[in-house]
């Protein structure tokens, strides 16, 4: 079961920060269970702030 949920959070983090590199809104955010939303976000934040430093454009 552990191992499922962290696959779960893991994947959720990876589609965020695939989102935040595309420009998509943070708003647009798939998910309605806090725990993984907060994954989300922080691969969207991440990918936000590889943006702001000159990795993607």
């Amino acid at each position: 079961m552990k191992r499922q949920k962290r696959d779960r959070l893991e994947r959720a983090h990876a589609q965020g920060f695939k989102a935040g590199v595309s420009g998509r809104s943070k708003e647009l955010c798939p998910y309605q269970n806090q725990d993984i939303r907060s994954q989300w976000l922080g691969g969207w934040r991440d990918a936000m702030e590889a943006r702001g430093g000159g990795l993607f454009r």
